[in-house]
C-alpha cells in the first residue's frame, strides 16, 4: 500500500429506508475499478479506506500510525499500523479486529513460518489463521458448524484482511512474486476459531504455554482441509486409522519435507477418543506410528520419485536401503498438532502443510 492514501468519503446512508441511489452506486463501482486497476484487491469488492476510517482503526490498535509492526516478505514491505488498518477496512473488518490482525502479522512474519518462501512458492499453501481464547466470543468468531465455511463476518474478514496485507505490503501478487501453480480458496480468506468449549482437551495456545484466559492466534501454512469421513467408529483406533490413511497421501510434502502436520478433529470424534482415556499425546504417538508409507511406495509415487533414496529429512531410524522400511509423515511425534473445531457430525479434517512450523502469539488487546 502507498504510504498515504486519501479517498473521497463515500456516502453510505441515502434517503428512504437505507436505499442507495444510482449515483452513489456508480461512485462505488468506479472506486472498485480503481482498486482493481491499482492491484490492491483480491478481485472481490472492497470498502474504501478513507482517512477517517483509518484513524479509527489506528486508534483501536493503540499504536502510532507509522509504527512498523512487521516487515513482510518477499519484498520486505513495512507493515505499519496505518497500512494494516487500510487493508482491514478494505476486507470489511471492524476496528476491534485490529489486535488480532497485528498479532497475526507478527506470527506470520516469524522466521519459523518462512512467509517469503511460502508467498513465492509453486505450492498452494496459504497461512491459516486460528483464533484461540476469549476473543473468539468477543468478536463472534465461528468455531462451530461450518467453521471453515462462509457466513460469519469475523472469520471471513479477518482471514481476508491478513491475506490482503500479505499481498499488498509483501508484494506477492499472483503471477508475479506468487508463483502458485494452482492456488486455493484459502488465498482469499482462511480463518477459524478453535472450539475450546466442545473440546475434551486443553486448547492449542494452552499446550504452548499460554493461559486459558489468554487470547491468541496461531498461523500455519496449510493446504485446504481434506475431509476425513468416519461415521461408524466407536473407538480411537478406528477413527485414527482413518486419519492416518488421509495423512499418507503420496502427493503431499510431508513424506519428504517432514514438516508440521495439523489434524483437525470434530467434537464428536474428539469425544469418542477422549472417552476411551486418550490424550492428545496418545493421538500423536498413534499417528506417528501408523501414518507411514514404505520406501518402495514413496519411490514409486512421491514428489521426487525413485530419486528419493536417503532423503536428508527422514528420521535416522529409517533405513532408506530397505524398501519395506516405513517412513512417518513427520520427523518427530510433536510435529503432529491436534486441534478441535466444527459442529455436529462426524467429519474431521487433515491440513497438509507447506513444510514449515506454525507460530502461536498472544493477542495484546
Amino acid at each position: 500500500m502507498p504510504e498515504a492514501i486519501q479517498f473521497q468519503e463515500l456516502m453510505v446512508h441515502a434517503k428512504g429506508k437505507g436505499m442507495i441511489t444510482e449515483e452513489i452506486a456508480a461512485d462505488a463501482l468506479d472506486m472498485f475499478e480503481t482498486f482493481v486497476s491499482a492491484g490492491w484487491t483480491d478481485g472481490l469488492p472492497v470498502i474504501p479506506p478513507t482517512a477517517r476510517r483509518v484513524a479509527e482503526f489506528v486508534e483501536r490498535a493503540g499504536c502510532g500510525a507509522d509504527e512498523v509492526v512487521a516487515e513482510v516478505a518477499p519484498l520486505g514491505g513495512a507493515a505499519t499500523t496505518e497500512k494494516i488498518a487500510a487493508n482491514a477496512i478494505m476486507a470489511g473488518c471492524t476496528p476491534d479486529h485490529m489486535p488480532v490482525l497485528i498479532a497475526a502479522l507478527q506470527a506470520a512474519t516469524d522466521p519459523a513460518m518462512n512467509i517469503g518462501g511460502m508467498q513465492c512458492s509453486t505450492h498452494m499453501a496459504s497461512p491459516l489463521l486460528i483464533v484461540h481464547g476469549p476473543i473468539r466470543d468477543e468478536l463472534g468468531i465461528n468455531s462451530g458448524a461450518n467453521s471453515f465455511g462462509q457466513g460469519v463476518r469475523a472469520n471471513a474478514t479477518l482471514g481476508r484482511a491478513l491475506k490482503l496485507a500479505l499481498v499488498n505490503i509483501g508484494g506477492s501478487h499472483p503471477g508475479e512474486a506468487d508463483k502458485a501453480t494452482l492456488g486455493q480458496p484459502g488465498k482469499f480468506t482462511f480463518c477459524i476459531g478453535e472450539n475450546e468449549e466442545d473440546s475434551p482437551w486443553p486448547a492449542l495456545h494452552v499446550d504452548r504455554g499460554l493461559s486459558k484466559t489468554d487470547s491468541a492466534v496461531t498461523l500455519y501454512g496449510a493446504e485446504g482441509p481434506q475431509n476425513i469421513n468416519n461415521q461408524a467408529a466407536d473407538n480411537p483406533f478406528d477413527i485414527l486409522t482413518t486419519v492416518a490413511g488421509m495423512m499418507t497421501n503420496l502427493g503431499s510434502n510431508h513424506l519428504f519435507i517432514q514438516g508440521e502436520s495439523f489434524v483437525v478433529l470434530c467434537p464428536e470424534h474428539a469425544q469418542i477418543i477422549a472417552d476411551a482415556g486418550w490424550t492428545k499425546a496418545d493421538i500423536k504417538h498413534f499417528l506417528f506410528q501408523n501414518a507411514t508409507r514404505s520406501v518402495r511406495e514413496i519411490g514409486a509415487g512421491g514428489i521426487h520419485g525413485r530419486k528419493v533414496r536417503n532423503y536428508p529429512t527422514w528420521p535416522r531410524f529409517v533405513d532408506a536401503d530397505d524398501l519395506d522400511a516405513r517412513v512417518p509423515v513427520t520427523r518427530r511425534v510433536d510435529d503432529i498438532t491436534i486441534i478441535v473445531t466444527g459442529g455436529p457430525g462426524r467429519h474431521s479434517a487433515y491440513l497438509p502443510g507447506w513444510g514449515t512450523r506454525s507460530v502461536t502469539r498472544k493477542i495484546e488487546a
